[in-house]
Order: structure tokens, then C-alpha cells, then sequence
């Protein structure tokens, strides 16, 4: 039969949630912290107690002195006694001896000491427990059940523990009352004297991330990829998804048949419209598809390196509300989704914007080259101010100008931009390489600066944008005062590049020279290769000079190499007589009837040598005079 002790141990493990050793722990520094109450002791002397989890029997066993006579029972102990518990001691030695007596006799005070250490190592012990629970869930969906609300946030029960989910963190539609039940993300896990704090959101991004993964089996299963989410909370939403498997549709997965998964998650986010786009590695294509519903005529990429990477977006005039979206939130997602900042103007616009700079470069030469079209659209606008009717054939001519005008201002500003970046290339060139592996926490910065720029990769960007574009550096400093810039100046001075990231940079170059020498390795083995597959027949084809009977196979070899990989000779039709653009020009190759036919010779690796193609006289009704080749 089980004692009473036993019993009240298994009782707080399981009503706790903790493991019996952590109960057992929390008792025996109960017994200890008495003891010492009781006795009177210091820290300095060691204190055990051993207790048995079966019948409860607690031992405290005291570090003592070994001396002939005791003057202090509490530290020391005869020789005699001493040698029972460690039969080898001697005069001087210290041994754990047993407190002989039960621990009833301890006092209140004693036994009310007991109880505190003991609650308080339990509440650690389940604190603990707690923190290391939900933060393995970080970044999950939990379900939870409302407790109170106030205005600033809305505390949530999840079982054991409770949360917290701020105002900044709910969708502004939504309103909660106690006992509601609520689904969120967790956002944040931080462990806090008072126990773990955790912090809920259901504006996040990755909760319409995770709503995805639980309602399509396609993502969950890796067959569909989200590539990016923009979102604005109880609004809109943009999701760009791709395929990972062939045959697979990204975009119909997601929605479900007759859009029944993706209402599901629209139903859980208070009615948010939710756009699935297809993503695509072409950035334009990706760009157009990220305005739908709107349709696009053209996009235009700039990837400047100081002003950043911006896209010009040409749309028919009556999508141009459409495309920027009830106050601007359809441009808005579509910039955050593609990461592009996205300007977008009208084909009339844009058409306005290149007759107004028609007198400057680059625009000059389109005013010469293409005055037929530029009198063809001043014709068409002059139509629209008058409020007549426009054809679609005219609107095609002012999209093909918009169309013409913006790539010749990309190519222009091109040239700009190579120069700008081999003047930048130039700059970090004297940078030193191990910069580039330092992070930016490297700095000797206050804890403000680093988060304003914590967006740069490493301490080394930080240098290189001091030096080319201070711009990049001040726009992240608006609200830190305007010593922020001579705070960072002054730390770029004294940075010290530690050894690792030294190291770091050395590896890096050596990879790199590395990968160099393994391709030319390689180019060089692929020609050796293709060399040896044309001796393999152990003559040298007929195509090639001839060597004569005395030539070693390393001459063979280094002749074959200068033909191959070489593409084949491009024939030229001519209508007065066939050139055998392979002949050595002393004979004319005739064929039959005197003429001469048009040849061309062929490298096969399958073969393993070379083949001659004589191009056919063409049938009657064809049109041409040669028709296809036939292979001889």
C-alpha cells in the first residue's frame, strides 16, 4: 500500500504538469533552507538531504570537523562518531555526517520557510516548463478563449498558460467579448521574471501563412510554394504561390473547387479579400500579374543603385483606377508583394510626359525617326481633348509610342547606371574584405542606431553607403536627431576587423578563386575530350589538313582541337550557281549536269565523326528554288 506521502508527491506532479525529480529537488531545498533556519547555520558549511520518494523519509546529512573534544555540535563531531560514516577519516577531516533527531521539532518559522522555498522552486520549475513549451510553438497557430478585453489588449487563455494579444496586433474590424473563442498566431515568446509572456497576433502575415498550410494539403505537402504575402489586416491581401511539381496548378490549389478553401481563411479573418497570384522569375510578368485585377500595356524595371530597384507601369486609361486601388491599396500590396517600388501612370500620361521632353536627350532621335507616329498621336490626343470617340487601333499607336519612348529613357539611364556602379565597385575595392563578414552589432553604436540599421548585411555596407550615398544611411535615422550620422561616422573610424571575419573573407576569395580554376579545368578537359572522340576511328577525318604518315598522335590531337567545338558553316543561297563552301578552291565540286551543289559538313559525337549534307533542288509550287538538305 502506498504511504500518504507518496500519494501527496504523485498528487503536485501530475496537478502541476512536472517531472517527479523537479518535485523532489524543490523538497529537498525546503529541508535544507529549514535546517539552516532551525540550526542557525551559514552558507559556507555543505548541507545534503536525501529524501525516499517511496515511504518519505527524510536524511540531512551536515558537513562537520573531526576533533577529539566537541565545543560546537553544529560543526564539528568526535572521531569515533565521525569514523562510522567514513571509516578512514582521521583528526582534521571533514565528513557528511547524519543530523541525528526528526524534523518535527523544527519551529514555525522553520516549517514556514519549508513551504516558501518549496512553492517558489515549483512556480520556477512550472514557469520554466511553460517557456519551454511555447517556445518550440513559436510561430504556430493556437486556440484560445478570451478572458478580458480592454482597450489596449485582449487576454486569451490557452490552457496552462495565458497570452496576450495587443491592439496593434488585431484586426481592426474585429471586436472580442469574454468567453470568445479565438484563433492566433503565435508572434512573440519572451520570458519575463514574472513568467513567459506570450504574445499573439492575428494581423501577422504568417497567419495567413500558416491558415494556407492548414487549409491546402498542396502547400502542407511542399508541392506549392508561397513565394511572398503582403498584407493589410481586415482589408486585402496578396499571395503569390508557385509550383514545385509539374503539372501542378499553384493558383486552383489554393483557391479549391468552387473557392472553397480560400473561403475558409477568408471567413477566418473577418472577411479579408485574399488575391492568389502565380508568381513568376520574370519580374515584369510578376509585376503585371501583382496589379491584377488590372490589366497592364507595359512595365519598365530600373534597378538603380542609389535610389533603389523602381518599376514604371503603363496602363490603358481606364485601368488606372483600378491599378492604384482605393486609396492606393492595390500599388501598395503589389509593391510589398514584388518588392519593387512601383509607379504607375496612364497611356495618355505617359504619352504627354515624352511629346513635353520630345527637344531632350535621349528623345531627340525619336523626334527625327519617328515623326510619322509623333504626328499620328499629337492627331489622337488632340481627338481625346475634343471628346470624340477613340479607336482601338489608335490607342494601340499610343501605346506602341509610350511603349517606345520608356525603353529608349531605360537604355539612356542604363549607361548611367553601369557608370554608377564601376564607381562603386572602385569604392569597396578599398574597403577591407573582412568588413563585408562583420555584422552591423559589430559596431560600437547605441542600441537605436543599430536597430535603424539593421537592414544593411554587414558593418562593410555600412562603410561602402557612408562613402558613395549618405542618403541611404540618413533616410533610416529620421527620428534619432541629426548627431546620429557623426555617431556613425566616428565608429566607422575606430572599427577593428576582428580575426574571424578576416578569416571569413580569406575563405570567400580562395572559393571563389577556386570555382575560377575548376571551370577553366573543365573547358579545357571538355576540349580534350571532344579531341580524343575525333582520333577514336585512328585516322584523322578527311575535313581536316592532311598530316601525312610521319605526324604522332599529339599533332592529330592539337589539330582536331582547332575545329571543334566549331558550329557548322552557314551556306548562302545563291541564285546563279552552288558554292561548296568546303571546297579548296581549286576544283568547283560539279555534280551532275556540271552544276555545283551546295554542301555543308557535320560533327556528330554519337558517330563519332563527320557527315556531309547536299542541299535538294526544290519541287515545283514551293516558291524557292533549293528546298530541304538530304544527307549523303
Amino acid at each position: 500500500m502506498r504511504s500518504e506521502f507518496e500519494v501527496a508527491f504523485n498528487e503536485i506532479s501530475e496537478l502541476r504538469q512536472l517531472p517527479r525529480d523537479i518535485v523532489l529537488e524543490a523538497l529537498s531545498n525546503a529541508l535544507i533552507s529549514a535546517y539552516k533556519r532551525d540550526a542557525g547555520v551559514g552558507n559556507s558549511q555543505q548541507i545534503e538531504a536525501h529524501i525516499d520518494p517511496n515511504t518519505g523519509r527524510a536524511r540531512i546529512f551536515v558537513e562537520k570537523e573531526v576533533v577529539e573534544d566537541v565545543f560546537d555540535g553544529r560543526t564539528e563531531v568526535e572521531i569515533d562518531k565521525a569514523r562510522y560514516y567514513e571509516p578512514e577519516c582521521d583528526l582534521g577531516d571533514t565528513v557528511m555526517v547524519m543530523v541525528e533527531g526528526s524534523m518535527k521539532k523544527y519551529g514555525r518559522i522553520a516549517a514556514q520557510t519549508a513551504k516558501q522555498v518549496i512553492l517558489q522552486k515549483i512556480r520556477e520549475a512550472e514557469r520554466k516548463a511553460l517557456f519551454e513549451e511555447f517556445s518550440v510553438r513559436e510561430g504556430d497557430l493556437v486556440t484560445g478563449t478570451v478572458q478580458s478585453v480592454n482597450p489596449n489588449l485582449i487576454t486569451v487563455g490557452l490552457g496552462r498558460a495565458e497570452a496576450i494579444m495587443p491592439r496593434n496586433q488585431q484586426i481592426p474590424t474585429e471586436r472580442f467579448k469574454p468567453h470568445d473563442k479565438v484563433r492566433a498566431y503565435i508572434m512573440e515568446v519572451k520570458q519575463t521574471p514574472r513568467g513567459p509572456q506570450i504574445v499573439l497576433s492575428r494581423s501577422h502575415r504568417d497567419m495567413l501563412r500558416r491558415l494556407l498550410e492548414y487549409e491546402v494539403p498542396e502547400i502542407y505537402n511542399g508541392l506549392v510554394e508561397i513565394k511572398s504575402i503582403a498584407r493589410e489586416p481586415g482589408a486585402r491581401s496578396k499571395v503569390a504561390v508557385a509550383a514545385l511539381q509539374e503539372g501542378i496548378d499553384p493558383v486552383g490549389a489554393c483557391v479549391g473547387m468552387r473557392g472553397g478553401r480560400i473561403q475558409n481563411i477568408v471567413r477566418e479573418l473577418h472577411e479579408e479579400k485574399i488575391d492568389v497570384i502565380e508568381w513568376n522569375p520574370n519580374q515584369e510578368q510578376f509585376i503585371a500579374k501583382a496589379l491584377s485585377p488590372a490589366r497592364v500595356t507595359g512595365v519598365y524595371l530600373e534597378d538603380d543603385p542609389d535610389t533603389g530597384r523602381t518599376a514604371v507601369v503603363i496602363v490603358p486609361d481606364d485601368q488606372l483606377s483600378l491599378a492604384i486601388g482605393k486609396e492606393g491599396q492595390n500599388a501598395r500590396l503589389a509593391a510589398k508583394l514584388t518588392s519593387w517600388r512601383i509607379d504607375i501612370k496612364s497611356v495618355t500620361e505617359a504619352v504627354e510626359e515624352a511629346l513635353d521632353n520630345l527637344d531632350k536627350p535621349p528623345l531627340k532621335e525619336v523626334a527625327v525617326q519617328q515623326a510619322a507616329m509623333i504626328e499620328d498621336v499629337r492627331r489622337i490626343l488632340e481627338k481625346k481633348e475634343l471628346g470624340r470617340a477613340i479607336m482601338p487601333e489608335e490607342y494601340t499607336t499610343l501605346g506602341s509610342f509610350a511603349d517606345l519612348v520608356q525603353r529608349r529613357w531605360l537604355a539612356s539611364r542604363e549607361v548611367a547606371r553601369k557608370k554608377r556602379v564601376a564607381e562603386i565597385n572602385a569604392v569597396k575595392a578599398t574597403l577591407p574584405p573582412g568588413a563585408f563578414h562583420m555584422p552591423v552589432d559589430a559596431l560600437d553604436l547605441s542600441d537605436e542606431i543599430k536597430a535603424a540599421l539593421k537592414s544593411f548585411p554587414s558593418a562593410g555596407d555600412v562603410m561602402l553607403a557612408a562613402l558613395v550615398s549618405e542618403n541611404k544611411i540618413t533616410s533610416r535615422l529620421n527620428n534619432l536627431g541629426e548627431g546620429a550620422l557623426e555617431q556613425i561616422q566616428d565608429a566607422l573610424t575606430r572599427v577593428v576587423i576582428p580575426e574571424e571575419a578576416e578569416a571569413a573573407a580569406a575563405q570567400e576569395a580562395e572559393a571563389e578563386a577556386a570555382a575560377e580554376a575548376e571551370l577553366a579545368a573543365e573547358g579545357e578537359a571538355a576540349e580534350a575530350t571532344a579531341s580524343e572522340e575525333l582520333l577514336a576511328e585512328g585516322e584523322v577525318p578527311a575535313a581536316f589538313p592532311d598530316l601525312g604518315e610521319q605526324a604522332t598522335d599529339a599533332d592529330k590531337a592539337k589539330t582536331a582541337a582547332k575545329f571543334v567545338p566549331k558550329p557548322a558553316a552557314t551556306f548562302e543561297e545563291s541564285e546563279d550557281e552552288e558554292v561548296d563552301v568546303f571546297s579548296s578552291g581549286k576544283g568547283k565540286g560539279k555534280g551532275k549536269k556540271g552544276k555545283k551543289k551546295g554542301r555543308q559538313i557535320f560533327y556528330d559525337e554519337e558517330r563519332g565523326g563527320t557527315y556531309v549534307k547536299r542541299q535538294r533542288k526544290g519541287g515545283r509550287g514551293t516558291g524557292s528554288t533549293w528546298g530541304g538538305w538530304d544527307e549523303e
